[in-house]
């Protein structure tokens, strides 16, 4: 501490020695440095050895004080401008003024949350196109983003982020882009590839019964139809059929029944020639129409079969005709669609068919590459108790081989055993071959796609990346449905204030049920028709609701569901329920309905809720009578009443109760309202007076009684509403 005091003692004396040399003041006296210098030193120090002169001896006896201003002049300026001086200030105090007595209490504001800054618009509904190799600033101008945040990203699915310019993997452009929230599809390009030529894929269609099975049994020599339940197909089929000119074709046949409409749409969409199938005794119905309509929106080629021309009531002109006349465009008639006159019975014009196909076939060129990952479509789906998942697939290109990892739609697993429509184990699928495939994970939805990826962790990120999509995308067509229903609600009631009748609405529309409904089938499509099927019974009165959708058989899990929802459960195509199942439903009363035809399923269930529904309460009338006569009780007591005029009437239609509302008319015109106080038949008191016989009736408050007039007698009908099934197996509730 000593040479520190002995330091600070000799700057001070020479700074002292410099400041009270005479060259130093009289330098300092020319510029006027003096002043600058000791408003800098008044800063620092307070040593009378540094002031000199003593001009600054009162500060001898002050601490050291930092001033932060450069000079005696700009501390005037800010004095005089009144800046704000930097630093904590003490609060000006002010007047107290007293709250009044009404005053309220402050209300804090809700929180509004910031809205999120979007540059595009919503990109729940957009779908871009992806193919292997595009690079990062492809994908980010396809979907709407930033480079940045794509690459964002990339390392929070844990890919290596990489130049805007280099291109990416397709599974990993597909991940990106659900992250992002936009729909994805996949481009495949056949550059280098070995691309040989196919079996054409040919999905049969038509209505329900014109013979689309008997015709393919007659081609691959079969009786499959003899084995369907009820006589109609209610399952999408793939089969491969070796034609007798040595050609093969993979053969769809699609349900003809007017609830499997999705099934129909998802075979024209995988198809490369329909065949129309018509019956030559029927004609042109409501699902043929429905089936050129797929089939033109899918841009797929049709021919036309008319089937049944062995039968003596078949027409095969007028077929043509009707076919004309819906715009299919006929050989005969100038245009490019073939027809085929065939019998599924006689077997007559099948080599006629089968040429026209493989005309078609040659004309359309069909080739697809045979090497690399395949390209599979999901016809159907079951879930089998001893080998899980099993998924009926059809590829389109590449080659499906045993072993690979998939991921199909939301679900993934790794390829476990290959079969054939036969059954037979393969190693592998070729293009245009319906196969069999297990090892699924889960149960895909029909009409998915199977991707084949590198590894197992890809295939994870896949089906987790589509579960999160699917999940977006239902919660908001739930929250759309839901504005939808409050924008309708605001509606009606507007409705209902412009409207004088609004009591009778509000009541109608208070008996609204709900009708809960698990659906349980055996293949995936199913599930979907009967679902679709139900949903079409909704009616002003009952609402259905279908709560869980499942494929298997009716197990516990279904009944405890069912048991606090208070559902019915719909079996369709499943085995019964075991006996302990059954017993424990009755116990719980829950309805369980199996059935194995789908028109018998859709009858129950409407007669079902035809039951369930609460009516409508409307005011018929139940009879009508005429005045004949007026009679008059004159001179009663006080006890008994006043005077009493009674109608002599005769009954002309229905019947007259006493207990129901009477109307009065005079000349079509409405004179009086109310009930019947007394209804007696000759001397007898009667509860109901039927159609020709005479009676005498009082109503009370009235006595403005004339012969011819007519009296209504009317009475509350609860009107149900009608299940009504077409021909075509369309159904709807009728109110």
């Amino acid at each position: 501490m000593a040479w520190r005091e002995l330091g600070r003692k000799s700057i001070h004396a020479s700074v002292s020695r410099i400041l009270t040399s005479k060259a130093f003041r009289d330098t300092a006296s020319r510029s006027n440095l003096l002043s600058a210098s000791v408003g800098r030193i008044r800063g620092y120090t307070s040593n009378p050895a540094l002031l000199g002169d003593g001009t600054f001896s009162f500060m001898n006896s002050r601490f050291l004080i930092r001033r932060f201003h450069a000079s005696p002049e700009l501390l005037s300026r800010r004095k005089s401008s009144n800046e704000d001086v930097v630093g904590l200030q003490k609060p000006k105090k002010g007047k107290f003024k007293k709250r009044p007595a009404n005053a309220m209490p402050p209300v804090e504001a809700p929180y509004v949350p910031p809205k999120l800054q979007n540059n595009g618009k919503s990109s729940s509904d957009k779908t871009i196109e992806i193919f292997e190799g595009v690079t990062t600033l492809e994908l980010a101008k396809r979907c709407g983003q930033s480079v940045a945040t794509l690459q964002n990203i990339l390392v929070n699915v844990g890919e290596k982020v990489v130049s805007e310019f280099d291109p990416l993997g397709i599974d990993v452009a597909e991940l990106i882009a659900m992250e992002v929230g936009v729909n994805v599809k996949r481009l495949h390009s056949y550059e280098g590839s070995i691309v040989l030529p196919r079996a054409p894929v040919v999905t049969v269609m038509g209505h329900v019964d014109h013979g689309k099975t008997s015709l393919l049994d007659a081609l691959r020599q079969t009786s499959v139809a003899a084995k369907e339940a009820g006589g109609i197909t209610q399952h999408l089929g793939a089969f491969v059929v070796g034609m007798p000119s040595g050609a093969s074709i993979t053969f769809l046949d699609t349900p003809g029944h007017a609830a499997f409409s999705a099934m129909r749409a998802r075979g024209a969409a995988v198809t490369d020639i329909v065949v129309l199938v018509v019956a030559a005794d029927d004609g042109v119905m409501p699902q043929t129409i429905e089936a050129m309509s797929h089939a033109k929106l899918a841009d797929v080629p049709i021919v036309v079969a008319i089937n049944k021309c062995d039968k003596p009531a078949s027409d095969p002109e007028r077929i043509k005709v009707q076919l004309a006349s819906e715009g299919l465009p006929l050989e005969e008639m100038g245009g490019d669609v073939q027809v085929v006159e065939v019998s599924a019975i006689t077997k007559k014009g099948l080599d006629k068919l089968e040429e026209a196909l493989l005309l078609q076939a040659e004309l359309m060129d069909l080739k697809a590459r045979v090497d690399g990952a395949a390209q599979a479509y999901v016809v159907e789906a079951r879930l089998d108790r001893g080998r899980g998942p099993l998924v009926t697939a059809l590829v389109k290109a590449g080659t499906l081989v045993c072993g690979q990892h998939v991921a199909v739609g939301a679900e993934w697993g790794k390829i476990r055993a290959i079969r054939d429509m036969a059954g037979k184990l393969t190693g592998k699928a070729t293009p245009a071959m319906p196969v069999e495939i297990e090892g699924l994970k889960g149960l895909p939805m029909a009409g998915d796609d199977i991707t084949v990826v590198d590894s197992e962790e890809r295939a994870r990120m896949l089906s987790a990346g589509r579960k999160k999509k699917l999940e977006q995308d239902r919660l908001r067509k739930m929250d759309e449905e839901r504005l939808r229903k409050i924008d309708e609600e605001k509606l009606r009631k507007m409705e209902k204030e412009n409207n004088s009748d609004s009591e009778s609405t509000e009541v109608e529309e208070s008996t609204r049920v709900e009708l809960p409904i698990i659906v349980k089938a055996d293949v995936q499509g199913t599930v979907q028709a009967v679902t679709d099927s139900l949903k079409t019974l909704n009616s002003p009165q009952v609402f259905v609701n279908v709560i869980h959708v499942g494929v298997g058989p009716i197990c516990q899990s279904d009944l405890d569901l069912a048991q606090a929802t208070g559902a019915c459960i719909v079996g369709f195509n499943v085995k019964a329920p075991a006996t302990s199942l059954s017993l424990a439903a009755a116990q719980a009363n829950i309805k369980i309905k199996v059935h194995r035809v789908i028109y018998h399923l859709l009858e129950d269930i409407g007669n079902f809720i035809v039951d369930k529904a609460p009516g409508t309460f409307e005011t018929e009338v139940a009879g009508e009578a005429q005045i004949l006569n007026i009679f008059e009780l004159k001179g009663r007591s006080k006890a008994k009443g006043d005077d009493v005029k009674i109608a002599g009437c005769r009954v002309m239609d229905g019947h007259v109760s006493r207990s129901c509302t009477m109307r009065l008319l005079r000349s079509g015109e409405v004179v009086f309202e109310g009930c019947c106080v007394s209804l007696k038949r000759e001397t007898q008191d009667v509860e109901t007076v039927q159609k020709g016989n005479e009676c005498g009736l009082v109503l009370r408050d009235c006595c403005d009684f004339q012969i011819g007039d007519v009296i209504q007698c009317l009475h509350q009908v609860n009107k149900k509403p009608k299940f009504i099934s077409s021909e075509s197996g369309a159904v709807r509730i009728e109110c």
